[in-house]
This record gives structure tokens, C-alpha cells and sequence, in this order.
């Protein structure tokens, strides 16, 4: 079992920037890969960026140049820095750990997220 806690999120103007954190908690030896999702209202949960053990880093074509996911292993923190916020990157953000190769699967832990709103 892992627990996920997710902080950092809240309101700024576009360009600002945001720091969110995710902090893990169990049997975190065995995760793989961790990875920030996104949803917006109206629309599905979508991958923002993710980064498995060995630091492979892949970043939805949307946030690549803005985004930059990090870890802190001696903390179990994953963080995603986002600058240059638009009003679309409005969405609650969701930290998410698999012991699989890759996040996406059936088995991913999930945290409970955190609303990150842009104003314009």
C-alpha cells in the first residue's frame, strides 16, 4: 500500500508560477514510476508529466517547456515546478505511484488532489 499527500496548489495569475509536492508514504520501495494527472471540469483526467526510477521524464506536449517534474528521494517527494500558467492549466492535480514500469495502470495509488486555479 502507498498513501500519496499532495499540496502546493492554489490560485495565481497567468505567468505566475506554482511548486506542487507529493509526499509518499508505505511501501514506497516498490514504486516504478510516479506521474502528476490533471482534470478539469468537464474533461478526462490526462497525464502532465511522470518520471520512473531511473529519472526518465515524459511531459504532455501541453507543458513541456513550463513544467518540470522533480523527485527528492530522501524525502519520498515528488514535486511538478509550473511556470508560465495559462487559465487551461486550471484543473485539480493529482500525484499518482505504480509499481509497474509506467503510470497509467489499474494498479496506480492515488493522492486526493489539489486545485490549481489560473486566473487570466
Amino acid at each position: 500500500q502507498v498513501q500519496l499527500v499532495e499540496s502546493g496548489g492554489g490560485l495565481v495569475q497567468a505567468g505566475g508560477s506554482l511548486r506542487l509536492s507529493c509526499v509518499a508514504s508505505g511501501t514506497i520501495r516498490e514504486i516504478h514510476a510516479m506521474g502528476w494527472y490533471r482534470q478539469a471540469p468537464g474533461k478526462q483526467r490526462e497525464l502532465v508529466a511522470s518520471m520512473n526510477r531511473p529519472g526518465d521524464t515524459n511531459y504532455a506536449d501541453s507543458v513541456k517547456g513550463r513544467f518540470t517534474i522533480s523527485r527528492d528521494n530522501a524525502k519520498s517527494t515528488l514535486y511538478l515546478q509550473m511556470n508560465s500558467l495559462k487559465p487551461e492549466d486550471t484543473a485539480v492535480y493529482y500525484c499518482s505511484a505504480a509499481f509497474g514500469m509506467v503510470v497509467g495502470g489499474p494498479g496506480d495509488y492515488w493522492g486526493q488532489g489539489t486545485q490549481v486555479t489560473v486566473s487570466s
